[in-house]
């Protein structure tokens, strides 16, 4: 039996979700960069669970049916005031709200597709309800509730400020829920579809998917990507600091990616947008450092930025707490997981892998006054 660690390089099923050959991701066929350039997020999700673009009828029955599913229960709500906030990470209580929305949902159990896409609207328009009421009720304020007349990015930034933003705001934050919304099978999905192969419901498959998205080594890696920022805190300082976290084999956070040998293709968008909003909040030095990070990382390393690197000061930039990065993240691959959930039930079959045992071979039995 052969195996490989961490699964690199196996092919563990087929999917017509997203691609990723010879560097270059698309969602059903459209290359990223024409989806970045060009879609709202709103049309991106239509794509990802419909196989295609929507015409302006069905995009806008489509943002309808969000704008209707984005309020929460209010028994959700009142159990988000009961959580200590001074020691929960965001993407905890992100976890444990949206297994709690199964609670509240009569259908969540229902396996029909019809139900299951019912869900998966509930899910997509609830999660950002979600992450911005607890941003403010851990302030001390209310939650806002959305509105609908504003698109799926602008309402966001409302819901979490209470201020529509501005329109470089609205297009940099779509912009980024894009670029984040599926990525072939990654950690989060492969733990979405593992669980739902077993015939569990779309909320526990998308728990599961926050789970996994929570740690460092995926989702959370632009929150430390904006750690590391903070702490070199100016351009003149990031040529040491980097240096020397290199010479202690410390891993810079944002930088690499398994599959992409050649750069991420994400990473130019965020990039671009990293310098516009930092040059509008006057706060270029964020840009700055982290051009310098990537001329040294690059040049002494061979590494390229990925997608975690520029987004974390495009999401400083829009005024978004660090520790929020990672549920923002969620809000977008929300809609890539219930893809490839509903691409799963289509056509199911359990997911159970084997493992090269390699503990002792023979062990003998003894009494517990022997051992």
């Amino acid at each position: 039996m052969s195996t490989t660690k961490g699964l690199e390089g196996v092919v563990a099923t087929t999917s017509s979700v997203s691609s990723i050959i010879d560097g270059v991701l698309t969602y059903h066929g459209y290359n990223i960069d024409d989806l970045a350039d060009h879609a709202s997020f709103e049309e991106v999700v239509y794509l990802l669970w419909n196989h295609r673009l929507p015409n302006a009828a069905e995009l806008k029955d489509f943002k309808e049916k969000l704008s209707e599913a984005a309020t929460v229960p209010q028994e959700v709500l009142d159990q988000l005031k009961t959580i200590p906030v001074d020691s929960v990470h965001p993407m905890a209580v992100l976890r444990t709200a949206v297994s709690n929305l199964a609670l509240f949902d009569d259908s969540a159990d229902d396996m029909s597709e019809d139900a299951n896409r019912e869900k998966a609207i509930k899910l997509q328009a609830q999660l950002p309800t979600l992450v911005t009421a607890f941003s403010r009720i851990r302030e001390g304020k209310e939650p806002v509730s959305p509105k609908s007349d504003l698109s799926f990015s602008a309402n966001f930034l409302y819901m979490l400020t209470g201020k529509e933003p501005d329109e470089i705001s609205e297009k940099a934050f779509n912009k980024a829920l894009v670029l984040h919304a599926d990525h072939e099978l990654n950690a989060s999905t492969f733990t979405a579809r593992v669980c739902v192969a077993t015939l569990s419901d779309m909320y526990s498959g998308i728990t599961s998917a926050i789970g996994a998205l929570k740690g460092p080594l995926h989702g959370g890696a632009n929150e430390r990507v904006m750690k590391m920022l903070s702490e070199i805190g100016d351009v003149s300082n990031a040529e040491s600091y980097i240096k020397d976290a290199l010479s202690r084999k410390v891993k810079i956070m944002g930088f690499g990616h398994r599959v992409y040998k050649n750069g991420d293709p994400r990473a130019k968008h965020l990039k671009e947008m990293s310098r516009q909003l930092t040059h509008i909040t006057g706060e270029t030095k964020w840009y700055e450092m982290s051009i310098k990070i990537d001329e040294i990382v690059s040049g002494e390393k061979g590494l390229l930025p990925n997608v975690d690197f520029y987004s974390a000061s495009v999401y400083h930039s829009l005024g978004i707490e660090h520790d929020l990065f990672t549920p923002i993240f969620a809000v977008s691959r929300v809609s890539g997981w219930i893809a490839h959930i509903l691409e799963q039930y289509d056509n199911n079959r359990l997911i159970r892998p084997r493992a090269e045992y390699t503990g002792p071979s023979v062990q003998k039995w003894l009494p517990v006054e022997e051992r």
